[in-house]
């Protein structure tokens, strides 16, 4: 990864978060805080010892803007998560409790949680012989595991999206750009850019500006990092767009 092109890529994530600025009064808030109230709620709401899993899981993911994150077309990971709930609350439990366990591998850990959903899924399905349900949705590129990591762990994780890691990757001209997915390698780069975006102050206080503390989580997150990635990848010309 060349340090020089991610300093490059820095000034234009400045210059776009100062447009933002100046487009601010005119516009709606920017596109894609509402994954920072999101974890605003997620935070506040979120306690794996809860009597009623399925009303502490529903209340934790919520948001006053869009559902996208875990309900869109052909993609609704949060409806067959409460279904997996009601039938085995117990068991997920566990399985959000081995997630979250930052004592063990990473990779095991994620694998182990969407092996589980299969598991679960498969049980539905017996006790459902009618239903149309074929997916959990959560072995989908790790889309909602990551989203699970990222809102309970904030500092240390944030969102997955594989070709667009894979864009970053080859903008840095990092060696050995993975052809299939690597969570692991994902987590360790997203970490390593966001110590480096951290040192910036200027870019942070661009950022920081447009969040609101009554509704957006103020505190540390990795989100910024893949704002910026997803930045860096929109723009015309860059890797993987055509």
């Amino acid at each position: 990864m060349k340090l020089q092109a991610l300093q490059t890529a820095f000034q234009a994530y400045k210059h776009y978060l100062r447009k933002q600025a100046g487009n601010r009064p005119h516009r709606r808030p920017p596109a894609g805080l509402y994954k920072w109230e999101s974890l605003k709620i997620f935070q506040e709401n979120w306690d794996l010892d809860a009597p009623d899993l399925a009303e502490m899981y529903d209340r934790s993911l919520q948001n006053a803007e869009t559902r996208r994150l875990w309900k869109r077309e052909n993609f609704e990971p949060k409806d067959m998560m409460l279904k997996f709930i009601r039938l085995q609350p117990d068991f997920v439990r566990y399985m959000f409790t081995d997630l979250f366990n930052e004592e063990k591998d990473i990779v095991g850990r994620v694998d182990r949680f969407v092996f589980h959903c299969d598991e679960l899924l498969r049980e539905y399905k017996e006790q459902n012989p009618r239903s149309v349900e074929n997916n959990h949705f959560h072995n989908d590129d790790y889309q909602m595991v990551s989203l699970y990591l990222a809102f309970r762990y904030p500092d240390q994780y944030t969102l997955y999206d594989f070709d667009h890691f894979r864009a970053l990757l080859t903008f840095l001209e990092a060696p050995n750009v993975p052809k299939t997915g690597d969570f692991g390698r994902f987590c360790k780069v997203m970490r390593t850019i966001y110590k480096l975006m951290s040192k910036d102050e200027a870019l942070m206080d661009l950022h920081r500006a447009r969040l609101d503390p009554a509704r957006h989580y103020s505190g540390e997150t990795l989100l910024i990092v893949e704002d910026f990635y997803r930045f860096l990848v929109a723009r015309p010309g860059a890797p993987g767009r055509h």
